[in-house]
């Protein structure tokens, strides 16, 4: 199978040439032709197998063949992304497939300044790239209107309901033209997601290239046991014990990826981070410094976990599980990618047992398991397995106390032995203080120290736009 024979025209195989591109991917082969024709698709694939080319290919072609040439402050193409790296990510995409082709392109996303993007809307494009929360603020100052939308592409749906886009995404499709290709493309797929796909698909194409939620095959993972407090002393080890230079490593919180990178910092390695309360272009230059080789170690939160496309990355580490298990099979899939093959493993503390439970009942696999010598867990972990079951391991039964008879001494039964000349009575010494963990790195200022819960404040958190 080659791209030609899907009908894609000559200017675009010719970039696709250019780009090393040579045989198309399962889904690309099942959703071009799909695509091409008008009709509505949902697509699942897993991570890495090319789903943004499955739709920009087509939707470029289809753009220069029929569509008529956008007004000001149009778009025909709307891509709907969650985060900014990926909308980035997707507009360089349809960038390079598209070289050469008199078609506009912009990505238009939050925490950069929204004038020029309203500046290079006034023309209109062709190809709108854009965050809910971004798109919608421009909608209402009048900088895009939806009118002459042709094709929305939701890349990730499932993330934009995790990060709370519900209601925004249900204000744009309402401001849409009813009349509109609409293709929804994701490595997994909720019940939410397939609810929402039932009202704003017509009779779609579904198209499933590998068992939902699946981790790709040549990716192998394993999950290492440890106590919570002593995670980023293990995590050093790890890596200059396995001479470890190049990974994706992934924290819950910012204060995690503060710490840690701070440790890989002065133990001489180049680091960088993203994380939400970096700026953006602060967030895109550590992107590339990582892409290019300059930065070793990218420590990230799961705003990373989505729309980083990086050629050869070997490893990713996981210092904390993810709260939601769909992202597990999102952050390793920046691994292992187009065919290659790669390593992602997890350090697991016992409170982490439910998440792990969710991960291996959602990709159907328990994960091996081991324990580094010298770090070894005191609140074990849990066993688990792939139907999402937490199995509690038996109590041992207590054995009968035996009572002791001191030589010489008397048993009456029912009463203890009384000895016939004065027995030591000295009190047992008290037990010995176990060691708190391994390491001298750690402070009580460490985020990933056990600490009292502290009461909530009044009032909830705000939810922060990608």
């Amino acid at each position: 199978m080659s791209f030609a024979s899907l009908g894609l025209i000559d200017p675009l195989l010719r970039n696709l040439q250019d780009l090393n591109y040579r045989t198309p991917t399962p889904v690309q082969v099942k959703a071009i032709p799909a695509v091409l024709s008008g009709k509505d698709v949902m697509a699942a694939a897993q991570t890495g197998t090319g789903k943004t080319a499955g739709f920009a290919l087509p939707l470029l072609q289809r753009l220069v063949q029929h569509g008529p040439a956008v007004s000001s402050n149009r778009a025909r193409v709307l891509v709907l992304v969650p985060t900014r790296e990926l909308a980035e990510q997707v507009l360089q995409s349809f960038i390079e497939y598209g070289k050469g082709l008199d078609l506009r392109c912009l990505a238009a996303y939050g925490g950069v300044s929204i004038n020029p993007q309203m500046m290079k809307l006034r023309k209109g494009v062709d190809v709108l790239v854009a965050t809910p929360g971004r798109l919608l603020d421009l909608n209402r100052q009048n900088a895009v209107q939806f009118d002459q939308v042709q094709t929305l592409v939701l890349d990730e749906a499932d993330r934009m309901l995790d990060l709370g886009f519900a209601r925004e995404l249900n204000a744009v499709f309402a401001a849409l033209p009813a009349q509109r290709q609409t293709l929804l493309f994701s490595a997994t797929f909720t019940d939410d997601i397939r609810a929402m796909a039932a009202n704003i698909l017509r009779g779609p194409v579904h198209i499933s290239v590998s068992p939902p939620n699946a981790t790709a095959s040549k990716i192998r993972q394993w999950v290492v046991t440890v106590d919570k407090k002593n995670k980023p002393d293990l995590f050093m080890h790890l890596v200059a014990e396995n001479n470890w230079k190049h990974a994706l490593v992934f924290v819950k919180t910012r204060n995690g990826v503060d710490y840690l990178a701070a440790m890989l910092d002065e133990a001489g390695y180049a680091v960088d981070t993203i994380h939400g309360d970096k700026p953006q272009p602060a967030r895109l230059r550590a992107l590339e410094r990582f892409k290019t080789g300059e930065v070793q170690m990218l420590v990230a939160t799961d705003v990373a976990a989505r729309g980083l496309d990086i050629d050869d990355l070997p490893l990713v580490i996981n210092v904390d599980l993810p709260i939601v298990a769909q992202d597990y099979v999102h952050r390793i899939g920046r691994t292992g990618r187009a065919g290659a093959s790669g390593v992602a493993v997890s350090l697991v503390c016992a409170d982490e047992a439910p998440q792990l439970a969710a991960i291996e009942a959602l990709i159907r696999q328990t994960l091996r398991r081991e324990e580094e010598p010298g770090f070894e867990a005191e609140h074990r972990v849990p066993q688990t397995s792939a139907t999402g079951e937490i199995i509690k391991k038996p109590k041992k039964p207590k054995k009968p106390k035996v009572p002791q008879v001191a030589p010489g001494a008397m048993q009456v039964p029912g009463k203890k032995a009384r000895p016939q000349s004065g027995a030591d009575k000295r009190k047992p010494a008290a037990p010995r203080a176990v060691a708190a963990g391994k390491g001298t790195s750690l402070s009580s200022g460490s985020p990933f120290s056990a600490q009292k819960p502290r009461s909530k404040p009044a009032g909830g958190r705000g939810k922060r736009q990608p």
